[in-house]
């Protein structure tokens, strides 16, 4: 019966709180034809680069063909447990599961359509037992909170969305341990917080202790004895989410990015008006730079906000305290100072003011205390609340830098003008024909509802504009040809390889499919070892978040055992042959490619020692013979191009706008010779389109590699190689030359280093070998290097010395040895037993709490009988 009565009086408005958000975002994404199945996805942005990769992962993972703990398909290996903290920890992650790695499409539409409802259903559950308000009102509180302006402008990345669901009921937790002293629920809110997302996590760790500590100051007689219950909570949560935040703080330690340098003191590229601006209906400027704060919560939300400040129903002292929080969230967004700290001082690529769900919220909150207290003597208040409203929006049309906000329109401002007036015509009419509150309650959920839709439907109208949502074919479109041919590799294969998929879809593709390879773009990386890979010829500028195979030489091919490439047309090398195709595709076997393992000498370990990929190879075969040569690209023909010669730099300008640049420049060839054109220079989202023998190229300038292939030829030759540049910007360049590789003396090389080759297994975090040696020396591996492994010989562990602190290099005596490779996040055993310690103390602690408050009500029971 008590669950009966609470469907009846509850339950259909906390299904409405989940619903709505998720029936909402159902029908816009509808509108624009993304729905299970459909040829549209909801890949915007980072979602097709990284979000749709990394849940294959994690469905690799979950189907036992990857280690939970490493991962050798992240740039040639790479700290799983760490990149699952940031991407993949959510709760619906597992969900993946049920779904083939073809349809990962179609599970992350399910898994963030999962999330909005979970956020609205969260945030009503705080709202059940925080207001007293009618269940309408929490409803529409919280479907303005799961649909709020963040929380759909950023849903690309949807890693940050699981932070939200958790915020109510750290709140609501908070409420339970200073009312009631129960801190059960803010203890398994604030672990599964920080568990799920450890960048969220801080955030949201930061304001609710601000919260607390403005809650308690409102009446610090009631709450003086929650702080100390508050702190032990709050440490036990964070000590059990040790397991994975202490090796991810390990981890960045390592590899993360340098803090950001302050140089201003206000925030660049912001407004005075950005603040009002963004609560108005529908108004989506950009979520790359240059972008103001996404604030909007729904007109009802904030109109309750303001009245909680305005009416004299509530103390000063809350509205001082909590007003202050206000005021810090908003100079957080104009004081460079606090905005970097919001963003752990390191200011975020694109996707600015992470931390503004956090206005919403809080506006949210207040809203709810507000709507308490209303009455139909608040009518004058609420008309001046709206009136001035009104003003504000319409004075921002004539005052406003018209150039700023640009992205202002029309309909945003009539809209928002026009969803005020009727609902206050709607209050007064509610006023006045009180008796008639459920019609009138059915009617404001309409008009809310088309409210937050429309809001909604801009939102990712102007994420579509600006990210475009990718058709299915951006994903899969190659999926089942490069899966065959992927397959066939490892059929071949019992020791670990490495592939190159030269059409790659994108940085991340390794992930999808299960191989070993070079490129990634991850805010989790391994950047020492991209750092020397970036010296060895693959591109990785910066603070190393993309790192790209394309455009290297043969030499990088052997020495990181790149033993495959999958291609759609001849990838013109010396070595490799045609072995399957697929569709369009073909597999091509490199027969001079090494493993994992190569032996060496402790010159290895010198610090001027092999600084680039020449320096490596002939250090490892022994080989002194000149193995590169260069010589001058004669320019012979160039068509809409002006050059400026700049010292340094050739300068490559346009001299008709819209028009490819284009240069043909004439190449002698020696006979037996790899021969590649180097570009190395800059340009702005320029394109080098490479054209030689019928054969075009196309790649990135600033994100690729210098060397362009241009073929192996067996007899000397006289070619022709046409350059393009795409793009409007100007390109610097340094002047392009050719370079040659003498293939002999390369293969001679490589055979000598296959002489001393060590070929390792590998399963999950494992890798093994077997070595015989005639005296003691070191052997090389390419596997990067992280403080989390471990090195056995013959079962007895070892240190391990940094080999430039980019790969694991393990001296070996001599005999015949066992090498074990053992790899295990640093600070994951200390962080698990923080977990199981700190879980068992809250248990008991909870037992004493409860305890405690049965005994202190007990006695006040009795004290009220003697009365």
């Amino acid at each position: 019966m008590i669950r009966i009565d609470w469907i009846k009086q509850k339950g259909w408005a906390f299904l409405l709180s989940i619903l709505l958000p998720m029936g909402i975002m159902c029908f816009v994404y509808f509108l624009l034809g993304i729905y299970p199945g459909s040829d549209k996805t909801i890949l915007a942005s980072d979602a097709l680069s990284q979000t749709s990769n990394f849940f294959a992962s994690l469905n690799n993972v979950l189907h036992g063909k990857q280690s939970f703990f490493y991962s050798w398909y992240g740039s040639l290996g790479l700290n799983y447990w760490s990149f699952m903290a940031y991407y993949l920890n959510g709760i619906f992650s597992p969900l993946i599961y049920f779904f083939d790695n073809s349809q990962v499409p179609d599970a992350l539409y399910l898994i963030i359509i999962l999330k909005f409802g979970a956020i609205g259903g969260a945030f009503w559950i705080m709202s059940d037992q925080t207001f007293k308000i009618a269940q309408w009102g929490k409803v529409m509180l919280s479907v303005s909170y799961a649909l709020s302006g963040f929380a759909v402008a950023y849903s690309p990345q949807q890693m940050w969305l699981d932070g939200l669901i958790y915020l109510p009921l750290v709140t609501l937790g908070i409420h339970r341990l200073m009312d009631s002293r129960k801190p059960a629920l803010l203890f398994s809110s604030y672990l599964l917080l920080f568990l799920s997302n450890f960048y969220m996590a801080f955030m949201i760790g930061v304001f609710s202790f601000l919260y607390v500590f403005c809650r308690f100051l409102t009446d610090p007689t009631r709450y003086k004895n929650s702080l100390i219950p508050y702190l032990i909570t709050s440490l036990l949560a964070g000590g059990a989410s040790m397991v994975t935040i202490l090796p991810t703080l390990f981890d960045l330690k390592n590899n993360g990015e340098s803090l950001t340098t302050l140089q201003t003191f206000f925030t660049k590229d912001t407004g005075i008006w950005d603040i009002p601006v963004k609560t108005m209906v529908g108004v989506y400027d950009t979520s790359k730079f240059g972008s103001s704060p996404f604030l909007y919560f729904g007109l009802l939300g904030l109109v309750f906000c303001l009245f909680y400040f305005i009416s004299p129903k509530f103390p000063l002292k809350n509205k001082l305290l909590y007003g202050s929080l206000f005021l810090l969230l908003i100079g957080s967004v104009y004081i460079e100072s606090l905005n970097l700290f919001w963003h752990g001082f390191h200011s975020p690529n694109m996707f600015l003011f992470r931390f503004s769900f956090l206005f919403s919220f809080l506006g949210l909150l207040l809203a709810g205390f507000g709507l308490e207290k209303v009455t139909k003597e608040d009518t004058n208040q609420l008309v001046n609340i709206v009136m001035g409203m009104i003003i504000l929006y319409i004075a921002i049309i004539f005052f406003a830098n018209r150039k700023r906000y640009d992205f202002l329109d029309k309909t945003s401002i009539v809209a928002t003008v026009l969803f005020l007036f009727v609902y206050l015509s709607m209050w007064f009419i509610c006023v006045k024909w009180y008796k008639n509150k459920r019609l009138w309650w059915c009617l404001l959920l309409i008009v809310f509802i088309g409210e937050i839709t429309m809001n909604t439907q801009r939102m990712v109208t102007g994420i579509n504009q600006e990210w475009h949502y990718p058709e299915r074919m951006a994903y899969d479109r190659n999926y089942q040809d490069v899966h065959q041919l992927v397959e066939a590799t490892e059929k071949e294969n019992d020791t670990l390889y490495r592939l190159a998929n030269l059409n790659s879809i994108s940085r991340n593709e390794s992930f999808i499919y299960g191989y070993s390879g070079v490129s990634m773009f991850s805010s989790i990386r391994n950047r020492h070892s991209s750092m020397y890979l970036d010296a060895l010829g693959f591109r990785s500028n910066g603070t190393n978040l993309t790192i790209q195979y394309a455009n290297n030489t043969l030499v990088m091919d052997a020495l990181l055992g790149i033993k495959y490439n999958i291609a759609q047309k001849d990838p013109q090398k010396y070595g490799f042959t045609l072995k399957e195709t697929a569709g369009k595709h073909q597999l091509y076997e490199n027969r001079l490619t090494l493993p994992l393992g190569i032996l060496t000498d402790q010159g290895i370990y010198k610090k001027d020692a092999v600084k680039n990929q020449s320096e490596l190879i002939q250090y490892l075969s022994n080989q002194k013979e000149q193995l590169f040569y260069f010589s001058e690209a004669e320019m012979i023909k160039q068509e809409n191009v002006q050059i400026e010669d700049k010292g340094s730099f050739l300068f490559y300008s346009k001299t008709i706008p819209n028009k490819l640049r284009k240069m043909t420049y004439s190449i002698n060839v020696p006979a037996r010779s790899q021969a590649y054109l180097s570009l190395y220079g800059r340009g702005m989202d320029v394109d080098a389109i490479i054209k030689v023998n019928g054969v075009e190229q196309r790649s990135g300038l600033e994100e690729n590699g210098q060397y362009y292939n241009l073929g192996y030829y067996e007899k000397a030759k006289k070619i022709q190689v046409e350059v393009s540049f795409s793009g409007e910007g100007v390109v610097h360049l340094v002047k392009p030359t050719a370079m040659f590789m003498d293939v002999d003396v390369f293969e001679k090389s490589v055979q000598s280093i296959q002489k001393k080759g060590v070929a390792f297994k590998t399963k999950g975090r494992v890798a093994k070998a077997d070595v015989t040696l005639e005296k003691a020396q070191v052997v090389l591996t390419t596997i990067p290097y992280d403080r989390g492994w471990s090195a056995y010989i013959d079962g007895k562990k070892v240190k391990i010395p940094t080999f430039k602190d980019a790969f694991l290099a393990l001296p070996v005596p001599k005999g015949t040895h066992t090498i074990k490779l053992v790899f295990l996040p640093e600070g994951f055993k200390v962080g698990f037993g923080l977990f199981i310690c700190c879980l068992i103390l809250f248990i008991f602690y909870n037992w004493w709490m409860v305890k405690e408050a049965r005994q202190t009500k007990l006695i006040e029971d009795d004290q009220g009988k003697g009365v």
